[in-house]
């Protein structure tokens, strides 16, 4: 399926770098949405186990949260610059 694509990007003259950044790209957003649903997924039943420590769980929830989105969109970014070499 991949060898396909490229065949066919090759074919219409399509460059491999543009791509390389799409599919980078997402990957990215991809792995940074499964990976905030285990955090998620995790803070809850944490929550479960111990209705007593929610606020601070949620707390370091949304932190863990917020750094797997920034580093996707720092991958998202990097893709698109090298989209422009």
């Amino acid at each position: 399926m991949a060898l396909l694509t490229l065949l066919q990007a090759a074919a219409t003259q399509i460059h491999i770098g543009t791509m390389g950044a799409a599919i980078g790209a997402g990957l990215a957003a991809i792995g940074a949405g499964i990976g905030i649903g285990r955090i998620g997924a995790s803070a809850m039943e944490a929550i479960g186990r111990q209705p007593e420590a929610a606020n601070e769980i949620r707390m370091n929830m949304i932190i863990i949260a917020a750094l797997v989105e920034g580093a996707a969109l720092f991958a998202i970014v990097v893709c698109f610059l090298a989209l422009n070499l």
